[in-house]
């Protein structure tokens, strides 16, 4: 079985495209700010690693996806930046807890951190170009069955 990180990708991205909070979506994390001045997302892995609830001749693996929400931080009023990043920051993970196999895609969003990394939101501020951007990334951790064979 190969990983279908395109298919799992796919999904994380189709979510963030449909949340409604977002001017545009990124399947790669983002080099330079956006010119859309709303909030942009991007999405990207960030690690790849066994897990324990691997079968007795197969791998499960953690299939760690980064969303990353960006924004002006110096856009006015700068009161209105968290309220709003944090409304699109809740529609993703409620659609993401929501479609809690992405489509069947994966054994399911390791919300709790059974498998090590939980469910995560961090915010922060991110320098690029000259300019300041909020940003707050979703740690959605996927773990997907079988997805390497071990030999007898």
């Amino acid at each position: 079985m190969a990983l279908d990180i395109t298919g799992i990708l796919d999904a994380a991205i189709s979510h963030a495209s449909a949340s409604g909070h977002l001017d545009e979506v990124n399947g790669h994390e983002a080099i330079h700010p956006s010119a859309s001045g709303g909030i942009t997302g991007a999405v990207w892995v960030e690690r790849v690693t066994p897990v324990r609830s691997s079968g007795l001749r197969s791998v499960s693996t953690l299939v760690v996806l980064s969303v990353r929400l960006y924004t002006s931080a110096q856009q006015l009023p700068m009161d209105a930046i968290d309220p709003d990043m944090v409304a699109a920051v809740d529609a993703l993970c409620t659609a993401y807890v929501g479609d809690f196999t992405l489509g069947g895609l994966v054994r399911q969003i390791d919300v709790f951190g059974a498998n090590g990394q939980a469910l995560d939101v961090r915010a922060g501020y991110l320098p690029q170009d000259g300019a300041v951007q909020r940003v707050m990334t979703i740690s959605l951790p996927c773990i997907v069955n079988d997805l390497w064979e071990e030999e007898a």
